[in-house]
């Protein structure tokens, strides 16, 4: 048995302390929310973010984060990326060196553009450091359903570490060692995610998302080369893998906010209904800085930035992106 602290009770967190307490695991989950403790302890169940799924009793919840992670072995990092640095900033001290610690968020961060790793190199320098992605919504993984995922770390005895950490009949888990081009792939799905739920929103068809998922690989794989990923990184389950469930799953948060968009919402009267920021939002003015900052071309990624952040209207943004000057499909 491990003791392993949870940071963050959001749904994506919550199923993987729940995945790791049915692995026999000994669990303490941080939440924000005095609520969501408040019911993981005594209802075993987390209403505002994982309805209706009873967790397993291995987990304890925790309102100070400290209180969390003292005397556990692992450390899952799992709030939204904005919140990341203010999450573990200052605890550097309660983290004991070589402590594992495996980051579960999707994001960059916006006003820094850092990865989380690069987060986690600033905040907390003396642990081992692993990355979690790949094609995986919450509600799936926490029903049991069998699921793909990728664990990287920039050494192989880490990445395996992490590697059977999260391992179970249900949860497959694969080593890596391209931290970055995995941390990339699983944050900037998002924004073409947001762009096929415009499309949609927009009544178009498959041949427009079959365009925006390919070309918006291509977009992700040539940030992801300037920033020295392996490009064959965004071929796998943290690229492909990822973009392909969250540009067309019904579940996919980013999805369902490019098409209200598409149908005519305003981006602030969808987020006034909702509870948390779909990470494509934040990654799609991160991407269009680190774009501008590296000199890469990312059309899709813009023009997501300009319906989002500058009402630009929708129709007017796919037109633009056809009406690009003409190209060849390999960039190189």
């Amino acid at each position: 048995m491990t003791r392993i602290a949870v940071l963050g009770a959001g749904s994506w967190g919550t199923t993987l302390a729940h995945l790791l307490g049915c692995k026999g695991d000994e669990v303490r989950l941080w939440a924000y929310e005095a609520e969501v403790v408040e019911a993981v302890n005594r209802e075993r169940e987390n209403p505002l973010f994982l309805p209706g799924m009873p967790l397993s009793p291995r987990i304890r919840a925790f309102a100070d984060q400290r209180e969390a992670v003292a005397g556990c072995e692992v450390v899952v990092s799992a709030p939204p990326s904005h919140a990341v640095r203010r999450v573990i900033e200052g605890m550097a001290a309660a983290v004991p060196a070589g402590t594992l610690v495996v980051s579960a968020t999707k994001g960059i961060e916006t006003d820094t553009l850092a990865l989380m790793s690069q987060v986690f190199e600033e905040c907390w320098p003396q642990v081992r450091y692993a990355a979690l992605s790949g094609p995986s919504f919450a509600a799936e993984v926490a029903q049991g359903q069998p699921t793909a995922v990728v664990a990287a770390a920039r050494d192989e005895a880490t990445a395996q570490a992490a590697q059977q950490v999260f391992a179970s009949a249900t949860f497959r888990v694969y080593s890596n060692l391209d931290v970055v081009g995995v941390e990339l792939g699983g944050a900037l799905k998002n924004v073409i995610a947001v762009a096929a739920g415009i499309a949609e929103g927009l009544g178009m068809g498959h041949n427009p998302r079959a365009a925006l998922i390919t070309r918006g690989l291509a977009e992700i794989t040539r940030l992801g080369e300037a920033m020295g990923a392996d490009p064959l990184t965004f071929a796998g389950l943290a690229g492909m893998g990822d973009l392909v469930l969250t540009t067309t799953g019904s579940l996919s948060r980013n999805r369902s906010l490019g098409v209200a968009l598409g149908e005519g919402q305003s981006f602030e009267d969808y987020q006034a209904r909702q509870r948390s920021v779909a990470e494509g939002v934040n990654t799609s003015r991160a991407g269009e800085a680190l774009g501008r900052k590296l000199g890469i071309e990312l059309p899709i990624t813009a023009q997501v930035c300009a319906v989002l952040f500058r009402a630009k209207p929708p129709r007017e943004a796919l037109a633009e992106l056809m009406g690009r000057e003409l190209k060849s499909e390999q960039w190189r």
